[in-house]
């Protein structure tokens, strides 16, 4: 599989809400890093505090999509720019700028995810 191809496949998963595939994307010992306000920014995810949030956001939201502004590819990685556009159950809506930075292992699994948003961008959906 490619870099491209893999981007594109853990993309829909999430968007199709399929929790399942985005965790066998992902090596055991993937390192998560975003800029979501709550922690300190020097602080990694485990792969089970990644996936609680990937869990949050498919059982708040009832449709996802990227709009991929830019996707460079790298050895063993990609740097992407887009917008993620997301509704709530309560018909609330968002349409986040997202940069997000995704390395991969040599086995082909996402070991490595820094993904940069304001996550004062997420507060519609903080409100059910």
């Amino acid at each position: 599989m490619t870099v491209n191809q893999l981007a594109d496949r853990l993309f829909s998963a999430i968007a199709n809400g399929d929790r399942a595939t985005v965790a066998s994307m992902w090596s055991d010992d993937i390192a998560v890093w975003r800029t979501d306000g709550r922690r300190d920014p020097t602080t990694c995810d485990d792969k089970t505090r990644a996936l609680r949030v990937i869990d949050w956001f498919l059982s708040t939201t009832a449709t996802r999509g990227y709009q991929i502004l830019d996707r460079q590819v790298f050895e063993n990685g990609f740097v992407q720019q887009h917008v993620l556009h997301a509704t709530g159950h309560g018909g609330q809506s968002i349409a986040m700028r997202v940069c997000i930075v995704i390395k991969v292992d040599t086995e082909g699994l996402i070991n490595q995810i820094d993904e940069y948003f304001d996550p004062a961008e997420l507060a519609p959906l903080l409100r059910q």
